[in-house]
């Protein structure tokens, strides 16, 4: 049996129905729930030929690693098929039609941040998001749901060495961005128009320090008030939206 993976949440199994149907194997929903958002995501189900299985709360809950009152999966789990196939940063560059603009994640293991990350990306137009194997939290359940269906749309590129895959992108002509609070200039100082990786840390602790040594620059966010950093998918958001801006 080709091996499989649960997703849940509105969003999520929504976002999945739409640009990958083939690939929802079954979606599993509380029985006696049949508010406006399950009828239409059932309707959209039944009309992409998707088995629909009514299921109780204890179940899904137990399937989405929630208990009590917690009820995360919102009465939906679907059941979908694992990718076969990693996509690179190869990939993704050489269908482009602009200037690269990437996000790179160093150090992010929280899933809540990493689906916030995928959610600002997808809303940005970064074409696809670099997080290294190991001192990342990975594309689980959480990350997906969080992310609001930008799981399905921004490509994840996971790669084995981070610093390695910075130096790739360098020798693609790609400007390789850290944002460091330290930066001697501000994010809104550097031109972006040109292809660019963001290259962000968690908050706190920020970037390791050879992902910052292979930097080509560091900028850092104006901050005005009495916080002295940002969550990293805020700052995401402000540098990405930067580029964005720039580039008209």
């Amino acid at each position: 049996m080709a091996e499989t993976r649960l997703i849940y949440g509105f969003h999520a199994i929504t976002a999945k129905l739409r640009h990958a149907a083939a690939d929802v194997q079954e979606i599993i929903v509380a029985e006696g729930r049949q508010d406006g958002r399950m009828r239409d995501l059932l309707t959209l189900a039944e009309g992409l030929g998707v088995r629909v299985t009514l299921s109780d709360n204890a179940r899904l809950d137990a399937m989405a690693g929630t208990v009590g009152r917690n009820t995360t999966h919102q009465g939906v789990v679907a059941r979908v098929a694992a990718q076969a196939r990693h996509m690179t940063l190869d990939d993704v560059l050489e269908n482009l039609h602009e200037p690269a603009l990437l996000l790179v994640l160093d150090s992010i293991t929280d899933p809540h941040n990493l689906g916030a990350c995928l959610r600002v990306a997808d809303a940005a137009g970064a074409h696809a998001v670099i997080a290294p194997k190991d001192k990342a939290c990975g594309l689980n359940a959480t990350v997906i749901k969080v992310a609001s269906g930008a799981a399905d749309t921004v490509p994840y590129i996971v790669v084995t060495n981070l610093a390695r895959s910075l130096r790739e992108m360098q020798e693609r002509e790609i400007w390789v961005i850290g944002a460091a609070g330290q930066a001697s200039r501000d994010i809104y100082a550097i031109e972006q128009k040109g292809p660019i990786a963001w290259v962000l840390g968690a908050e706190g602790s920020g970037m390791r320090r050879l992902t910052r040594e292979t930097c080509d620059e560091l900028a850092r966010i104006p901050m005005h008030g009495s916080v002295e950093s940002l969550n990293v998918s805020v700052s995401a958001g402000l540098c990405l939206f930067e580029s964005r801006r720039q580039r008209g």
